[in-house]
């Protein structure tokens, strides 16, 4: 993941770890989950073959914010939890952008980082998008205190069966999807976590804020 302290980076914006370095500090526990709004469609994915990333915002729209996380990682949680829920509010809720999510379990953690991305496309295959992000950012929210049975209970508040996602967890159903979009973010240049593009181009800031994501979508904009 991205070697910085709790909220700045270290050596300036792209300075990295390498992939199996672990976390230099942890994330806030006691930060509550800020409610995202109703930003994706609920529909279910085909799951024959590896699974789409989820996506919010407008499918259609020009700019894309792709983002590439660790659910073990505390600076990904960071992230969830202080920035993304700004960037639903502004953009995603009305519709102005296309925003994806990308697995990048680095790993942080080498039970939780794979078992608890499973555990999440189980929910956006019982549910769909809106409950996969839904259930990621709790996931973020309670990292301190995942695995098997937080898998569940956490599946339960979002309306999916605890013990099908605590399965898929534990068995690591999903890791097909999870590797390919490593895969993918390795072909892109990732090499830490959170990682952040918009329009392709990278997010290079000093510390994980809303400020510098914002204004790199809006010269996408071209606002």
């Amino acid at each position: 993941m991205q070697r910085f302290s709790r909220r700045t980076f270290i050596a300036g914006s792209v300075a990295l770890a390498t992939g199996s370095a672990g976390c230099l500090s942890g994330g806030d526990d006691s930060t509550p989950t800020p409610g995202i709004g109703t930003i994706a469609e609920s529909t279910t994915p085909d799951t024959e073959g590896a699974l789409p990333s989820p996506v919010a915002g407008d499918p259609e729209a020009d700019v894309t914010v792709a983002a590439y996380e660790d659910y073990a990682c505390p600076h990904c949680a960071t992230y969830s939890l202080d920035v993304f829920p700004q960037l639903a509010s502004e953009y995603l809720e009305p519709g102005r952008i296309r925003y994806e999510f990308h697995d990048f379990p680095s790993p942080v953690d080498e039970t939780v980082s794979w078992q608890a991305a499973s555990a999440a496309r189980a929910v956006q295959v019982e549910a769909g998008s809106q409950a996969y992000f839904e259930y990621s950012e709790s996931l973020f929210g309670d990292q301190s205190n995942l695995g098997p049975d937080r898998y569940a209970s956490l599946a339960e508040e979002v309306d999916v069966d605890g013990e099908t996602v605590r399965q898929a967890a534990t068995e690591e159903r999903y890791s097909e999807t999870v590797t390919a979009d490593k895969q993918g973010g390795l072909d892109s240049g990732v090499s830490g976590t959170p990682t952040v593009f918009v329009n392709g181009s990278q997010v290079e800031w000093q510390e994980i804020a809303y400020e510098p994501l914002k204004d790199a979508i809006e010269s996408a904009m071209g606002e």
